[in-house]
């Protein structure tokens, strides 16, 4: 049976900001620009989650998308309406940037997905695409084989 991706799009809203303690005030500025504003500033990011396998002869369907959805908003709850540097654990020691937040919730949607009961064996995440505005995009495909 042939191997199909299927894709849900999510969406959340987020505040960060870029900075490096270590720095001065001028050298975050100057590398992280409007990034670094001291208050930093936010985004409605819109998440694409692809799921790849092949279809379960039953059911026809590589993974239920009421299964996709689930383990997904239990996720992006930990991150909607959340400043990233102060309200999760996940920046404490990483600049919060689209490229960071996309492997962040690779691992993380990965996770939900491998302990949500009921999804059906064959399944592998095959791409996580983080829009941080209309224009600007990150994808990840996990780590290499």
């Amino acid at each position: 049976m042939p191997e199909v991706t299927i894709s849900r799009r999510f969406d959340f809203s987020s505040s960060h900001r870029y900075y490096r303690e270590e720095w001065s005030e001028e050298e975050n500025t100057r590398v992280f620009g409007l990034c670094a504003l001291p208050n930093g500033h936010g985004h409605n990011y819109t998440l694409e989650v692809s799921v790849s396998g092949e279809p379960d002869p039953a059911t026809g369907m590589v993974i239920n998308l009421v299964d996709l959805k689930g383990a997904v908003d239990g996720v992006l709850i930990n991150f909607d309406h959340k400043h990233l540097n102060l309200d999760t654990p996940y920046f404490s020691e990483r600049i919060p940037t689209t490229e960071n937040l996309a492997t962040v919730l690779w691992d993380e949607v990965a996770a939900a997905l491998a302990a949500r009961p009921g999804i059906p064996d064959g399944w592998r995440l095959a791409r996580i695409r983080l829009h941080e505005t209309e224009d600007l995009y990150v994808e990840y495909f996990g780590e290499p084989a």
